[in-house]
C-alpha cells in the first residue's frame, strides 16, 4: 500500500496544463452544478413524514401525509403545485428530476418529495441557504494519468441488495449490479458497483486517504460499459458524496469490500479547510 498523500490543491478547478480538455470542461460543469440555486448546497432539511404524525413540517406550509403510493398534501398557503396555486388536497408522487423542477414550490424554495423503502420525506432546497452562501470550495487534485485506467465490468447474474449504513444513521438497501475491476501500478483491484438508469456505473468507495486527506468516502461514476464490459475507470472524476456538502442528505456508506488498500490522491478530496484548520 502506498503512503497516504495529502492534497494541497485548494481550488475547485485545479490547474493542470496536461489535463484533458474534457476533464476541465467536466470540472467547470461540476462546479456550476454544486453552486446552482437548487443544487446540493441549497438543502436545509430532510423531513421524514413518519416523524411528524400531524403532517405539519417545520417552517413548511401545508399538511403532508404518507398515503400508500403517494404523499397527500392539503392546505398550504403560498404553495405552488406544478407551477399553479391549488386548493383542497393533491396527491404527490416522488420527485425524480432536478430539484429545480420539483412539483412543489414555496417562494424561492423547492420542496422535493422523496421515497426510500416505503418511507416518505420532504427535502427543502433554498437558494438562500447559509451553506450555499458560505461555500469555501473544494480541494481537488490536479489531473494525473496514473488515475485514469481501463477497467472491466463483470455483472452479477442478478442484482444484489446489501444493507449498509447511511449518513443519517439509518441502514438501507444498496443495489449492486456487478464488480468493477481494474489495475493501478500493476496491481489488481475491484469495487462493487451499482448500475445507474443511464447504464453508467456508480461505486461508493473508501481508500487509504479516507478521513485523512479526503472525506471518509467518495463516489466514483463511470460511463456505461461497452458490450464486452470494457469501461474507463477515472479516479480524477471521483466526487464527494452530497452528505459531505450538507448534513441533510442520506448517502450510503461503502459496501463491504469497497475499501481500497490504495491511497487514491485524485479527484475531489474534501471541502477547503478554513479558519486555520
Amino acid at each position: 500500500m502506498s503512503p497516504v498523500q495529502h492534497d494541497t490543491t485548494k481550488t475547485d478547478t485545479a490547474p493542470a496544463d496536461t489535463a484533458p480538455a474534457d476533464w476541465r470542461q467536466w470540472r467547470a460543469a461540476r462546479a456550476e452544478a454544486l453552486t446552482a440555486p437548487w443544487g446540493p448546497l441549497s438543502v436545509t432539511g430532510t423531513y421524514w413524514l413518519d416523524d411528524y404524525p400531524d403532517g405539519l413540517l417545520p417552517d413548511i406550509p401545508g399538511r403532508w401525509r404518507a398515503a400508500g403510493e403517494h404523499v397527500s398534501l392539503t392546505r398550504g398557503a403560498g404553495l405552488l403545485v406544478r407551477g399553479r396555486p391549488y386548493a383542497g388536497e393533491t396527491p404527490l408522487a416522488a420527485d425524480t428530476g432536478p430539484a429545480g423542477r420539483a412539483q412543489v414550490a414555496h417562494r424561492r424554495r423547492r420542496l422535493a418529495v422523496l421515497e426510500r423503502e416505503g418511507a416518505w420525506a420532504v427535502r427543502v432546497h433554498d437558494p438562500d441557504a447559509p451553506a450555499r452562501r458560505a461555500f469555501p470550495g473544494l480541494e481537488v487534485s490536479p489531473w494525473a494519468a496514473r488515475w485514469a485506467v481501463e477497467g472491466r465490468f463483470a455483472p452479477y447474474e442478478s442484482e444484489r441488495t446489501v444493507r449498509v449504513p447511511n449518513a443519517d444513521g439509518r441502514a438501507r438497501g444498496l443495489v449492486l449490479g456487478g464488480e468493477l475491476r481494474f489495475y493501478v501500478d500493476g496491481l489488481a483491484y475491484a469495487l462493487h458497483a451499482g448500475v445507474q438508469p443511464d447504464g453508467g456505473l456508480l461505486a461508493v468507495f473508501a481508500d487509504a486517504t479516507s478521513g485523512v486527506g479526503s472525506h471518509r468516502f467518495r463516489f466514483l461514476p463511470t460511463p456505461a460499459p461497452a458490450p464486452d464490459g470494457a469501461v474507463p475507470v477515472d479516479f480524477n472524476r471521483a466526487v464527494l458524496p452530497p452528505c459531505a456538502l450538507s448534513p441533510h442528505f442520506l448517502c450510503p456508506f461503502p459496501p463491504p469490500g469497497n475499501t481500497l488498500a490504495l491511497a487514491v490522491a485524485a479527484g475531489e478530496r474534501r471541502l477547503v479547510r478554513t479558519g486555520g484548520e
